[in-house]
C-alpha cells in the first residue's frame, strides 16, 4: 500500500492509501506521494519522493516533480531544494519562540502562552 494524491488543475485534492492496482481503476489523475519525504528529505534515510508529502491544498509542479505546500505568507520565497516556502530572514537560533510578523517582515519573539512579547522602553 502507497499513498496517493489526486490532482485536478495542479491542486491536490485527496490523498488516499491504496495499492497500485486500486489506482489504475480510478478516474483523474492520481501521483505518489511518500509520508516520509519533507523538505525533499527521506526521514527514515530513503530516496525521498516528489520533495514533500501531499495534502490537500498542495500544488502538484510537473516541471519540478514536487509537492508544494500553499504559501503562507507573501513575503515568503519558495527554496527550490525544498520546495517548501521560507521567510525572507532566518528564524532566529537563540532558544526562544517566535512568529512571523507579515506587517513588520520579522520575527517576532512570543511567550508560553503564544502571546507576543512587547518591550516598554
Amino acid at each position: 500500500m502507497s499513498h496517493y494524491a489526486k490532482i485536478e488543475n495542479n491542486l491536490v485534492t485527496a490523498v488516499i492509501v491504496a495499492d497500485a492496482d486500486f489506482i489504475a481503476t480510478q478516474q483523474g489523475q492520481w501521483i505518489q506521494t511518500s509520508y516520509n519525504t519533507i523538505g525533499n528529505t527521506h526521514r527514515l534515510g530513503g530516496t525521498p519522493l516528489r520533495k514533500n508529502y501531499a495534502g490537500r491544498g498542495y500544488t502538484y509542479d510537473s516541471g519540478r516533480d514536487a509537492f508544494i505546500p500553499p504559501k503562507e505568507y507573501d513575503s515568503w520565497i519558495l527554496n527550490e531544494t525544498s520546495c517548501l516556502y521560507e521567510a525572507p530572514t532566518p528564524y532566529p537560533n537563540d532558544g526562544k519562540r517566535y512568529t512571523w510578523s507579515e506587517l513588520t517582515l520579522q520575527w517576532i519573539e512570543i511567550n508560553n502562552q503564544g502571546t507576543p512579547v512587547v518591550t516598554i522602553p
